[in-house]
């Protein structure tokens, strides 16, 4: 029997039959259990006095959502290791997260959240028997949180080359001098350790300079300054920290891999983590779809209901296209994932990297038109959604890096290519 060519497996989009009984659980454990918590653990959140901490009551909502989903078996969804892991392909795993973006309690119910999915990967595939025990045992339990700390404020960081915070080696110990900001979780006090990309060896060649490093978030050293502010919300109590390392000292033995890997461990990371976020996106937006049809249909102006004002139909079309799109290139990009790999499928990940939040923004944007003021209020939960929609537009890689790779690729393949060449050129011949 003739091997499949991987380029025809790319066009099987469909989930697996093993796992869509997970998904009608995870369905029901979403509605049964996250969406009526959700009012209250944001009702017992308002007004606390202190920011960066819980409200009494909020981490008991969180806790018993997760004995409830391990109770039913859904944990850990996104690891493909079976033995750590449910062990789905990113294929799989990507019906399950369109469901995870709908509710914002459902993903940390599950321990799906980012950055910990990403840290968990990094660690269960180079972690040492050591790092695993101590850190990886307890993400994978749900126990702690984590976060991972690369962005710098005096460096394009879009260019991980750029990257200055400095690791040197003094009798056993990393020292680590530097400036991040925008580390998200970091704000969380169940934050126990951060994945830190650093510079170990200046004069290594140029993607030989980079080290990542385990550090503690109660390292000495280690000084969190306190929230970037995205459109004036600080997004506590995860919050995305400034933080500054002075002296911070860790044990060798914390480095990731080995010196000068770190674009290595990036590479492991980024894929499926730029996925996982475009997967929760569909999830986001088919929300404010539904929040933008619904209030179309509760509320008239001008003798009419506001769906049929305007071009209003027309959005809530757009918006219906643009979204069974975005879910077909995030499938089509996970699928590539299982089929190519991840380094393969890196132009299908940035496809998706650089259409899905820039469309979500838009869908977002124009529920919140439908809505009228109250869309830009308090009152609803679109604000906060664009608001995180808008970053993911720079987490992972800004626009314009995901569409230069596109785009490279693209100029590559057409160079390459005698047929395209010629074709053009008889074009051009008859026009």
């Amino acid at each position: 029997m003739s091997q499949a060519n991987p380029q025809d497996e790319l066009h099987n989009l469909a989930m697996s039959e093993a796992a869509r009984p997970l998904l009608e659980k995870v369905v029901r454990h979403i509605r049964e259990n996250c969406d009526p918590a959700l009012a209250e653990y944001e009702r017992l959140g308002r007004n606390r006095q202190e920011r960066f901490s819980f409200a009494p009551g909020q981490l008991e909502i969180l806790d018993d959502l997760k004995v409830r989903a391990k109770s039913a078996g859904l944990w850990n969804f996104f690891l493909p290791d079976a033995e750590t892991g449910e062990g789905l392909s990113n294929l799989d795993y990507a019906y399950i997260a369109f469901e995870l973006g709908k509710n914002p309690l459902a993903q940390q119910s599950l321990n799906c959240s980012a950055p910990d999915t990403g840290n968990m990967e990094v660690l269960e595939r180079v972690g040492t028997p050591e790092q695993k025990e101590k850190w990886l045992k307890p993400l994978l339990n749900g126990e702690i949180r984590s976060a991972f700390a690369m962005t710098e404020p005096d460096v394009a960081s879009s260019d991980a080359k750029n990257i200055s915070t400095s690791a040197v080696l003094e009798n056993g110990e990393w020292v680590i001098n530097g400036e991040k900001y925008f580390i998200s979780g970091a704000g969380d006090p169940r934050c126990r350790i951060m994945i830190v990309m650093v510079k170990t060896s200046p004069d290594a060649e140029p993607f030989r300079q980079q080290s990542q490093i385990l550090v503690p978030m109660d390292t000495p050293g280690v000084k969190v300054l306190g929230p970037m502010r995205v459109f004036g919300h600080d997004d506590a109590p995860h919050g995305h920290m400034h933080i500054v390392f002075d002296n911070a000292r860790v044990p060798e033995q914390n480095i990731l891999w080995g010196e000068g890997r770190g674009f290595e461990i990036s590479q492991l990371r980024l894929g499926p983590g730029r996925i996982h976020h475009c997967m929760r996106s569909i999830g986001a937006a088919e929300k404010a779809l539904d929040l933008m049809i619904h209030r179309g249909l509760s509320r008239e102006a001008f003798g009419r209901k506001i769906i049929d004002l305007g071009k209003n139909m027309e959005t809530v079309s757009r918006a219906r296209i643009e979204i069974d799109a975005m879910r077909l290139l995030v499938l089509k990009a996970a699928r590539a994932m299982d089929v190519l790999g991840n380094k393969e499928a890196r132009i299908w990940v940035s496809k998706a990297k650089a259409m899905v939040p820039e469309r979500c923004c838009r869908i977002i944007d124009d529920a919140m038109q439908m809505h009228g003021a109250t869309g830009i209020s308090q009152w609803t939960d679109l604000p906060e959604m664009y608001i995180r929609q808008r970053t993911l537009r720079f987490a992972d890689g800004p626009d314009e890096v995901h569409h230069h790779v596109i785009a490279r690729a693209e100029r590559q393949a057409f160079e390459s290519s005698n047929d395209r060449q010629a074709a053009v050129r008889n074009w051009t011949i008859r026009n």
